[in-house]
């Protein structure tokens, strides 16, 4: 049957104030569905309430061009004609900005630059696929001048803001992106990244930031910074759903020539993950952000993982070729003949670092390329000792004005452990770390080799989860639940784990010795209830569904296993335990771990902690 929306056309002030209500201040794929579900909100709804926020937002510097509220409205009622039944597309009623370097039919790209400006007749590639899976466009975002910096301040259209500080920068390029979806304004946002510009804004509006392997998303309808490198991003309130978008996005364009057909490369069940030595460590003075990076060092060790300390120096002397090499020429490139009668249009900073491109030879381009190839070939030393890197995203923040003040040698200092990461064709996905005593967030990223975007998600989202530090502007939100696993799981079977098994807990190394991979955390449906069961080594509990109970749910992880080894993993569960089906909150059912009926009569029930590692804890 049609979904009816018709009779929200006009809504009372009353009316419409009880509905914004219920929009969470951070906007997640999880919450829009379960409204749409509910039949709570519509996306009509949804877009009014998000044009009602946009219009009063308290930073004017973060559209460049903002859809209409009007248009706003039409579209999602567009799309409820055309898909009637809500959840019908995997981003139905899904509210996205666009950094306005990357085109959107209908609507100016500047490059935030004025003089350059033109409207685009036809979508980019990405958001093609993103509005054909149900997303609605909220407009296009600010960004530093041609992709051309980290901070956010290079715009003729203002500074957007931290999310937390007004005084502080949003970092860059993708400022306007990031906070958007920091501050509740836009589900996702797609952005840019050439030297980290979709990973430092992430750092510091506690958000998500997608990196893919350059190649994987089409660049086709991008604005080039430095074309060779450039890879179009994703942030988001989690990897969850960064994972989904990023999934609907990616895929290979024929007519991107950088486009690529990218085999998903897996990781080990215990990597070895790169850690910085001590002399190769400058965060600046930052002392708080050198300490969540440790945090997250141990937290990353606790899931598994095996720390290695690695030498940096090759990977920051192929950082600093970016800007300091001949590769600034391709930005004299992307900008072609547009400088030579507009160089009064440029800001200052971005105008002085392409116009530094002359400096430079063909000869200097190949001699580059040359000094590349034998940094990138000592890289190699380390890729043998390691599967992945983790690193800080951003080893410390400025104010505005101290950005201002400074703009070349603090931007650069942002890139410190970013810019390397796209010459050498590598995946990334920068989490939350963390918030400084000050309140200011800080990040770390996950860097794997190409194709490992996948494989890397699942420790990228226990990492965030970790650091329990909410999402955006909501520092106390609940993460949202989500598959990790691409399209394309393979031969595995995904597996609910309650107690002994879960992350750092005794029992979890029979999980990793299988060859098991950490997909997502999660809770049952209401129905469960968990007890303690007596006279176990190492301790355990037992879980046990009861219908017609509605308790908190119980906190559970799920793992998968290859098929192979799925059957060894259940021959050596001892009793009372055993394999079942469990129902998730989200109403699917996996295999996973109950209690049989006698063994639990009179055991002592914990099920108000809400889970084994909350009892533990307590």
């Amino acid at each position: 049957m049609p979904f009816v929306y018709t009779k929200r056309a006009h809504l009372s002030l009353e009316e419409h104030n009880a509905l914004r209500d219920t929009l969470p201040a951070v906007l997640t794929l999880a919450s829009l569905r379960e409204a749409y579900r509910a039949g709570t909100l519509t996306p009509v709804d949804v877009m009014a309430i998000v044009a009602d926020r946009m219009a009063t937002s308290q930073d004017p510097a973060i559209f460049i061009t903002s859809v209409a509220r009007d248009e706003l409205i039409a579209a999602a009622r567009s799309l409820m004609e055309r898909h009637p039944q809500p959840n019908s597309l995997p981003l139905w009623g899904v509210p996205f900005a666009v950094k306005d370097n990357i085109d959107v039919a209908g609507l100016p790209t500047t490059a935030a630059c004025p003089a350059f400006a033109y409207t685009a007749s036809i979508n980019a590639h990405v958001v093609a696929k993103l509005k054909a899976a149900g997303a609605l466009v909220t407009g296009k975002t600010n960004l530093d001048q041609f992709a051309t910096g980290l901070n956010g301040t290079r715009s003729p259209y203002g500074e957007p803001r931290s999310v937390f500080d007004a005084v502080y920068i949003s970092g860059g390029s993708s400022s306007g992106s990031a906070v958007a979806v920091g501050a509740g304004l836009a589900a996702f946002a797609l952005g840019t990244d050439t030297a980290g510009s979709g990973r430092v804004p992430a750092a510091f509006n506690n958000l998500v930031g997608i990196k893919p392997t350059p190649g994987l998303l089409s660049t086709s309808g991008l604005v080039p910074a430095c074309r060779s490198v450039d890879c179009i991003t994703v942030f988001a309130t989690s990897v969850a759903d960064g994972l989904a978008v990023r999934h609907v996005a990616e895929g290979f364009d024929a007519a991107d020539g950088y486009s690529r057909r990218i085999g998903s490369v897996p990781l080990p069940a215990k990597p070895r993950f790169g850690i910085l030595s001590s002399a190769d460590r400058e965060f600046f003075g930052d002392d708080e952000t050198e300490r969540l990076y440790d945090a997250a060092v141990a937290r990353l060790e606790a899931l598994g993982a095996q720390p290695v300390v690695f030498d940096y120096a090759p990977f920051r002397e192929i950082a600093e070729l970016l800007y300091g090499g001949p590769w600034v020429a391709e930005r004299r490139a992307a900008v072609g003949s547009f400088i030579d009668t507009n160089a009064d249009d440029f800001d200052p900073s971005v105008r002085g670092i392409i116009e530094s491109a002359s400096r430079f030879s063909a000869v200097d381009a190949f001699n580059g390329q040359y000094a590349f190839e034998a940094l990138k070939r000592r890289t190699e030393a380390t890729w043998a000792n390691v599967d992945l890197l983790l690193l800080p995203t951003a080893p410390t923040t400025y104010t505005v004005a101290q950005m201002k003040a400074d703009p070349i040698t603090l931007n650069s200092r942002l890139g410190l452990y970013t810019n390397f990461t796209n010459l050498l064709g590598l995946a990334a996905i920068a989490v939350p770390a963390g918030f400084r005593t000050d309140g200011l967030p800080a990040g770390v990223t996950l860097i794997g080799p190409g194709g490992s975007d996948d494989a890397l998600a699942p420790l990228a989202d226990a990492l965030h989860r970790g650091a329990e530090c909410g999402m955006g502007v909501a520092r106390t939100a609940r993460l949202p639940e989500g598959p990790l696993a691409g399209p394309d799981s393979g031969d595995r079977i995904p597996v609910a784990v309650v107690g002994a098994h879960l992350s750092g807990f005794p029992l979890n190394g029979q999980l990793l010795d299988l060859g098991g991979q950490l997909m997502r955390s999660t809770r049952t449906a209401a129905e469960y209830r968990l007890y303690v069961l007596p006279d176990t080594d190492p301790a355990k509990p037992g879980l046990q569904r009861d219908p017609g109970f509605s308790g908190p749910g119980i906190e559970v992880e799920i793992w998968s296993l290859p098929t192979a080894a799925f059957g060894r993993f259940v021959a050596g569960i001892p009793a009372p335990l055993g394999i079942g089906r469990v129902r998730l909150a989200d109403g699917t059912d996996v295999a996973g771990f109950l209690g049989e009926a006698y063994a639990l009569a009179g055991a002592e029930e914990i099920t108000q902690h809400g889970g084994w590692r909350s009892y533990c804890a307590a």
